[in-house]
């Protein structure tokens, strides 16, 4: 994978944008991230594939309604996969790079994992049957104001808040916090990790350091995903390694994701193993 940009820029530039100009994202740069995302990879081993929609394409948009919450965009892109272990994890870790690409990029995008006509999309997408489309999102330039729909959003899920580091990070067992200071080098992939985005600003994710080895963990919220036909925050969990693994790459600190490391201690209620990075 290619990342030729600054990773802590593109993660505090990047918010979820809903109100876009009338104005189409020019085929130069449209032919650059098309490139850019055919770079893409993952570490799940999932196959994850890519889709545009553009003004042209679009049709009757009511078919492909975003329920009033995206005003002016004339550009999508959209992810599928086939459902897998972790393949809602992969698409997330691939989706969210595209984000911070076209955050970096000058470019706004939103993710849309409800608030879509989600047979509409992959229709007009032409995806195949036996993928699912978790998730969308509108790209391009962003309107000076926001919507009305949009400020009501971002207040009600307290949009620009995000979880202090004791209620996310933690050594050895989940009553025991983890420091800044005790993160060392680690504690810039974890500071990335908890400014990244989430379904409705939930932050499922949480990381245990024990014996070494970084565990992820998905708090999840009961009943949150029971509309969806899988558990959304696993989105949310490949979002939490992309910043991770991106941020850590950059810093030159070099490690890999394993699937076989749970610990063994007591989980709080709700709270399931996703993965674990373990530094090389």
């Amino acid at each position: 994978m290619n990342i030729h940009f600054s990773i802590e820029e593109a993660v505090r530039k990047r918010y979820s944008v809903r109100n876009y100009l009338d104005r189409p994202v020019e085929e130069g740069r449209e032919s650059e991230l098309k490139a850019f995302v055919e770079t893409l990879d993952n570490p799940f081993g999932e196959e994850v594939f890519f889709h545009y929609l553009d003004s042209k394409s679009l049709g009757d948009r009511r078919k492909i309604g975003t329920y009033g919450v995206i005003k002016g965009a004339k550009q999508y892109i959209g992810a599928s996969i086939k459902a897998g272990k972790m393949a809602l994890e992969a698409l997330g870790y691939e989706m969210e790079t595209v984000m911070l690409h076209l955050a970096q990029a000058g470019l706004g995008s939103c993710w849309l994992g409800g608030t879509f006509n989600r047979k509409g999309f992959a229709k007009a997408m032409d995806i195949a049957d036996d993928l699912i489309v978790p998730a969308v999102s509108p790209y391009g330039y962003v309107a000076p104001k926001m919507h009305g729909t949009e400020s009501l959003m971002r207040k009600v899920i307290r949009a620009d808040h995000r979880k202090p580091w004791v209620h996310l990070f933690f050594t050895d067992d989940f009553s025991s916090p983890l420091t800044k200071q005790a993160a060392e080098e680690i504690a810039f992939p974890l500071e990335m990790l908890r400014l990244g985005p989430s379904a409705s600003n939930k932050q499922p994710w949480r990381v245990l350091l024990k014996n070494g080895v970084w565990h992820f963990f998905e708090q999840r919220v009961p009943g949150y995903s029971a509309a969806f036909p899988y558990d959304i925050q696993r989105i949310d969990m490949g979002i939490a390694a992309a910043h991770f693994d991106h941020s850590a790459e950059e810093t030159g600190i070099k490690g890999h994701f394993v699937l076989d490391r749970e610990p063994e201690l007591a989980l709080p209620e709700h709270m399931e193993y996703a993965y674990s990075w373990v530094r090389e």
